[in-house]
């Protein structure tokens, strides 16, 4: 037995010399195509530090805030590829973050990101920018977080748009796919060798299914492959993965108490998010919600009807009213008469 090891362990040797070379070569790649990206892409925004955490932001416009949170596997440039950002600074203060992992914010591996523990960063971050009452949008992934944030702090959330969203658990096939670069050490070396080039080969279907059945936007071209890539947001994507279930599993309990208006937006279809699922089964569960449907639409619902996304927020603006602190002396003593019965 040991004769036949000794005579088979140098054919071994080769091969795992050769799977040493392939994941160098692949670390050097993914390295290479990490920085030059970042080269390419700096930060456009600014950035505010909360409990330690570095969040990056983009901000337009002025007016009542409203706050964007984007999906899995991008980043607040998403909304700005999709003109809804630009749209909707023309009336409001727009601040779009990237959340906790993505675009050029921090996760630091010692929390678990659930969409609570975002909400309250998220929440405390917009306190230290100045911000006292905000509407809150959430796309797909970022939809769990805003809800969160409105069920956390009623008084803050003025009202929420929501879009594309996942609400409540269901057989998903991609999420345990897409969860092993999140396991510590094998998915380290995974996310920093052979995930990057996996992820970069199956990119365009991807992209293709969401948008699906329309074809994919021409602006959402400009969105850089491999800032999606790099080994720190494929971690954060990966995370998020294997926690979307659970996560819908645990909000999907509290819904009945969220106490803020809500406009849910969906395509009829959607193949990431089913709308029979997921947003005709959220408004019959919210006590004050508008339920807008859009046929031969998909995923990437900000992308085939920003128009209709200004409009939902419109909408909720006008419901809940200017807040206190942008109006005019004149009207907020005309208010206060109004609240008095005089």
């Amino acid at each position: 037995m040991n004769q036949r090891y000794r005579s088979n362990s140098p054919a071994v040797r080769p091969g795992l010399l050769w799977a040493a070379a392939g994941l160098a070569a692949s670390w050097l790649f993914v390295q290479a195509r990490t920085r030059q990206v970042e080269r390419e892409h700096p930060p456009e925004g600014k950035f505010v530090t909360v409990d330690g955490v570095r969040l990056h932001y983009l901000e337009r416009g002025e007016g009542p805030a409203l706050v964007l949170l984007h999906g899995n596997g991008v980043y607040a440039k998403d909304f700005e590829l999709s003109g809804l950002l630009d749209m909707a600074a023309r009336h409001y203060r727009v601040i779009a973050f990237d959340r906790p992992g993505f675009g050029y914010s921090e996760r630091p591996r010692s929390t678990v990101w659930t969409p609570d523990r975002q909400a309250r960063l998220l929440h405390g971050a917009l306190r230290e920018i100045g911000v006292e009452s905000a509407i809150v949008l959430g796309h797909s992934w970022g939809t769990l977080v805003a809800l969160a944030m409105g069920l956390q702090e009623p008084d803050f959330v003025r009202g929420l748009v929501l879009m594309s969203g996942y609400y409540y658990p269901s057989v998903r096939l991609d999420a345990p796919l897409s969860s092993p670069p999140a396991v510590p050490l094998i998915g380290d070396l995974m996310r920093y060798t052979v995930s990057p080039l996996v992820s970069r080969m199956i990119w365009r279907p991807v992209i293709k299914r969401a948008f699906s059945p329309r074809p994919v936007a021409e602006r959402f071209s400009g969105m850089p492959v491999w800032m999606a890539l790099r080994p720190s947001q494929l971690r954060a994507s990966a995370a998020e993965s294997a926690m979307m279930i659970p996560a819908a599993m645990s909000l999907a309990r509290r819904y009945g108490e969220l106490k803020v208006p809500a406009v849910i937006l969906a395509g009829t279809q959607d193949r990431v998010a089913s709308s029979g699922h997921n947003a005709e089964r959220l408004h019959e569960g919210l006590a004050h919600s508008q339920l807008e449907l859009e046929p031969g639409t998909g995923h990437m619902f900000h992308y085939a009807h920003p128009d209709k996304v200004l409009a939902a927020i419109d909408a909720i603006a006008t419901q809940v009213g200017e807040p206190v602190t942008l109006r005019s002396p004149g009207a907020e003593a005309l208010a206060r008469a109004s609240e008095s019965g005089v």
